[in-house]
């Protein structure tokens, strides 16, 4: 995606041509019709080894860069190939509450459902702005906002909703921009406000940057912790969220 907005800015052809070769690479090797529901892998390991579950972030990943691909080509291929990655991802939505699972376990067919995370209820709006995904916004507005000292915001996942994820709030608040439903404007700018309110005050900050977390120790559900270090994602997508600039578009 960075390769096709380097290219949509600057028409130098060899950023066109490597976010080709990736997207090529990741269509050769990653792509998952037979295992259902279809979708793209993790890819392949170190040792050239399949990685065989399917990621819901990839897939809402892939869908925004082959879409990008075939703005930038006009190659309905691309276009074609984001719509089996777009099916994945409306496969892992829950009927119930309308979140969105993590993906599935190595059989590539089995839904993962603990933990669920934060970041892909987010981004399938954000990639696509499609409708059905606003449910799954409302979802983190609902189930995962943390109250921690002086700050709010989102939290990683439902494992742990004591602390806040800085870097889930500069998300959280781009696509209540984006949405725009009733009140997402004040709620964008609350949870803006504490991320600005933890740049100038967290004691592990320099006034610049925005620290990971908003306390040390949140767990990720993953099996890793986030601590109340500066952070060059949390401090990307706050930048990202104060400017607008939907990263999954161009």
């Amino acid at each position: 995606m960075a390769f096709c907005r380097l290219y949509a800015v600057t028409r130098k052809r060899r950023f066109l041509d490597g976010a080709l070769r990736l997207g090529t690479w990741i269509e050769e090797h990653a792509r998952d019709d037979v295992r259902q529901p279809a979708g793209y892998t993790g890819g392949r390991n170190a040792d050239d080894q399949p990685i065989t579950y399917k990621s819901t972030e990839h897939n809402i990943d892939v869908t925004a860069f082959f879409t990008q691909l075939a703005q930038l080509t006009g190659d309905r291929a691309w276009k074609r190939r984001a719509a089996l990655a777009e099916s994945f991802v409306r496969a892992m939505q829950d009927r119930t509450d309308g979140h969105l699972w993590t993906g599935t376990d190595p059989d590539g067919v089995t839904i993962n459902r603990v933990p669920i995370p934060e970041d892909v209820q987010v981004w399938a709006y954000l990639a696509t702005l499609d409708r059905r995904y606003s449910a799954s916004v409302t979802w983190v507005l609902d189930t995962l906002i943390a109250h921690d000292g002086p700050y709010t915001g989102p939290s990683f996942s439902d494992t742990d909703t004591s602390k806040v994820w800085f870097e889930g709030s500069g998300q959280l608040a781009l696509a209540l921009e984006a949405r725009g439903a009733r009140g997402d404007r004040a709620r964008a700018s609350a949870v803006l406000d504490s991320v600005q309110l933890a740049q100038r005050t967290q004691p592990n900050g320099d006034g610049k940057g925005i620290v990971s977390a908003s306390s040390d120790g949140l767990d990720t559900g993953f099996g890793d912790l986030y601590y109340a270090s500066l952070h060059t994602g949390a401090t990307a997508w706050y930048l990202l969220a104060v400017t607008r600039t939907n990263p999954f578009r161009l």
